[in-house]
């Protein structure tokens, strides 16, 4: 590891750009992430260096306690941005609409952001996370910062009713953390918005509109299941994390039993499962089941394989049982989702 300064660290093999950086619910990361990555603020840009990226940053206090922070860019450079929030006060609700190869490591465990499909991650402001993202791709993203303070006046404003609210943003009975897939409403939204000229007072109204409606849209989601009041730890982040991957590495498989993915994250069963709902929103079968699907709408979608391939690829019982559970989750079966295509 070569130091060239206090704010990059370069690793000769990979030409990787290091920044270590905080995030939060007001504006005192701003400044801090500018001189981490050797730029500068202009208004509501962050100006980085062009070896860098290039594209657009954009910061914008929407009131109430919620952050904005539009990222538009292309990376120049190999780069990973390690978040070390210096405050566990705010919750960071991240949508990541990256084209390349981009994933997000929590410990000694990553995810790909574009192979997983999780591109709407809710973080927990104690919780250190790592982006890392290659040269070449392209990340639209919209982050969104809340303080804990305020989830609970803009829940009752907004009349979303949550069970044990107290309890949810009280740090020391539970950790947010989650998962998801971004809805179609959200990607509309996002695809909206970023068809816009970024800046000015026209397009501060529809950054503000589009925050409060994914905001709203996502808090209502999370109050319509049974959210687990826990604490978590890194390390047992990392182990969900870890079996996450190995049952994506294992998806063409059978489902491996509890008693087994317990015992390599070295929890009691009743904990990994516990767990396991929390961060994913899913029980570990539907978690594995809806990847498997995910990979059969792929591979019909490639025609590389007939329907009957695929079902005996995947380890399905038989023919039928693949075609009802294809259409449970996506509303047509097989076939005639090959004919729409």
């Amino acid at each position: 590891m070569k130091q060239k300064n206090s704010n990059f660290r370069y690793q000769n093999k990979f030409r990787l750009k290091t920044i270590e950086h905080f995030y939060g619910a007001d504006l005192d990361w701003v400044s801090h992430f500018a001189e981490q990555v050797g730029g500068k603020v202009d208004g509501n840009f962050i100006i980085v260096p062009e070896d860098l990226q290039s594209g657009t940053r954009y910061f914008l206090d929407c009131n109430d306690g919620i952050i904005a922070y539009l990222i538009n860019v292309e990376y120049k450079s190999n780069v990973q941005l390690i978040q070390k929030n210096s405050k566990n006060d705010f919750v960071g609700l991240y949508y990541n609409l990256t084209d390349g190869e981009a994933n997000i490591s929590l410990g000694d465990f990553s995810y790909n952001v574009t192979r997983w499909q999780y591109n709407v991650t809710a973080l927990d402001g104690i919780l250190e996370t790592s982006y890392n993202v290659k040269a070449g791709s392209k990340t639209f993203a919209l982050c969104i910062f809340i303080k804990k303070s305020v989830i609970k006046s803009y829940a009752r404003k907004n009349n979303i009713v949550f069970r044990n609210l107290d309890q949810i943003i009280d740090p020391t009975k539970n950790t947010v953390v989650r998962f998801d897939r971004m809805s179609n409403e959200s990607f509309h939204l996002l695809d909206d918005l970023r068809k816009l000229t970024v800046g000015g007072p026209v397009f501060n109204l529809n950054l503000i509109g589009t925050v409060h409606m994914l905001l709203s849209n996502y808090l209502k989601k999370m109050a319509s299941n049974r959210i687990i009041i826990q604490t978590i730890n890194q390390d047992d982040l990392n182990n969900i994390i870890g079996i996450q991957m190995y049952l994506i590495q294992n998806i063409e498989d059978h489902f491996p039993s509890i008693a087994q993915m317990a015992s390599r994250a070295n929890m009691s069963e009743s904990k990994f499962k516990s767990l396991f709902k929390k961060i994913t929103g899913n029980t570990p079968s539907a978690f594995f089941m809806d990847n498997k699907l995910l990979l059969a709408k792929d591979l019909l979608e490639k025609k590389q394989y007939s329907i009957s391939q695929i079902s005996d690829k995947l380890n399905f019982t038989n023919n039928s049982y693949f075609a009802s559970k294809f259409k449970q989750q996506f509303g047509m079966s097989p076939m005639a989702f090959i004919k729409q295509l």
